[in-house]
């Protein structure tokens, strides 16, 4: 029998905070956690077609499942914003 893949959707442990800075002050998302990275890219993201964008949006669900560690996810979800002009803030907690 397989086992049951549990999401875990507000997992933060290792996401060090990140501010996007999408277009304007009002569009700046606060990232702290997978769910913030899942929102960002599948609600707020300016593009669907960028490789990159891509790649972070299956980070992002394997890191939920327990697949990849969520620095994997935190680090193409740099990657992706990099690919779509969005400027990323380091946040300290």
């Amino acid at each position: 029998m397989q086992g049951v893949s549990v999401m875990k959707r507000h997992r933060s442990e290792e996401f060090a905070p990140l501010m996007l800075v999408m277009s304007g002050q009002k569009k700046n998302r606060l990232v702290r956690s997978l769910h913030d990275m899942a929102e960002a890219l599948m609600l707020a993201w300016p593009s669907d077609d960028g490789e990159e964008y891509i790649v972070a949006v299956k980070t992002c669900l394997d890191a939920l499942y327990g697949n990849r560690p969520v620095k994997d996810a935190r680090a193409a979800l740099i990657r992706a914003a990099e690919e779509a002009g969005i400027l990323v803030i380091g946040v300290i907690p």
